[in-house]
């Protein structure tokens, strides 16, 4: 493999919210409801278009995206989801990890795995299993779950002894072949990663996976912003953790205005190189056309 080009984006939250019926908001969904009342402005999809276009154009090999495509998991809201999956190429060159607005009360679970199969099923399977593995040429895309129904007012993740059991293997045997490993997941995986209640409430077991089993790359979204954090293996040996902006987000700081990053991912030696590259929007023109632009390396 001389190359492989790998994009990241997260956090569409596709919107409008769909025609629902109003038992549907009996639970959860009623908070989750007047939350997104607040913040639809926020989610932009001419925005969402714009970076989608531009990050096609840059024929990546294959697309990761950290989930938290939908907002309340309104039953109308999955064939959206889906339709807006398929918009970003071959589920063979994209794959989809669920987040916790994917997964936003227990009914929500099934559709899931009938949704959204082709994107987050391993090679030669045909159903949804997490964590599942792609091998594409010398990269090993490994994607987890930790989208869990939560109560109110909680957008906390977890991924579970089964889960972090299955990764650990993963990453021995694709570890043994001297592959690229790749791990897909939505929450921030590291301790202290995002505020109380938001946070992977079992990042502490997921850290020590990753120390003891080995990846050379880690990638979230949920928290809306860049963030780089690592997970050390030994004095001289770091696992980055990259969070991504929401690729829909207009307002706030250049680090939550929509952006997707782009790696960029060669053989060196025995071991790989690793270059990242952000791109997102830049201020709209007199015109009020949307304008993609390069935003600089991500320091790795």
């Amino acid at each position: 493999m001389t190359e492989f080009l790998l994009a990241h984006l997260s956090d569409a939250h596709i919107g409008p919210l769909p025609q629902f019926l109003r038992r549907e908001l009996m639970n959860k969904r009623l908070t989750g409801y007047m939350n997104w009342k607040r913040r639809a402005q926020i989610h932009d999809m001419d925005v969402l278009a714009a970076l989608v276009a531009d990050m096609k154009a840059q024929a990546p090999d294959h697309v990761a995206m950290t989930g938290d495509v939908m907002n309340i998991g309104l039953p109308g809201e999955f064939p959206v989801a889906r339709a807006w999956l398929e918009t970003l190429g071959d589920p063979r060159h994209v794959s989809f990890t669920p987040g916790n607005h994917d997964a936003y009360v227990r009914a929500t679970l099934p559709w899931i795995e009938q949704t959204f199969a082709p994107w987050c099923s391993s090679d030669g399977e045909a159903h949804t299993r997490f964590p599942f593995l792609r091998l594409r040429g010398e990269v090993a895309l490994i994607g987890l779950s930790s989208g869990v129904p939560t109560a109110p007012f909680l957008a906390s993740g977890r991924l579970g002894l089964e889960q972090r059991e299955a990764l650990a293997a993963l990453l021995d045997e694709t570890g043994k072949r001297g592959l690229m490993r790749v791990v897909m997941i939505h929450h921030p995986p590291t301790r202290g990663g995002a505020g109380f209640g938001r946070g992977l409430t079992d990042a502490r077991q997921f850290e020590a996976v990753l120390a003891r089993h080995g990846a050379e790359l880690v990638l979230h979204g949920h928290n809306h912003r860049l963030q780089v954090r690592h997970v050390d293996r030994s004095e001289a040996a770091k696992i980055p953790c990259v969070g991504v902006a929401s690729c829909s987000a207009v307002p706030g700081t250049p680090l939550h205005r929509a952006a997707y990053h782009l790696y960029r991912i060669t053989r060196a030696g025995n071991g790989w190189s690793v270059e990242a590259r952000a791109r997102g929007m830049a201020a709209e023109s007199s015109a009020g056309a949307l304008h993609v632009r390069d935003l600089g390396p991500v320091a790795l």
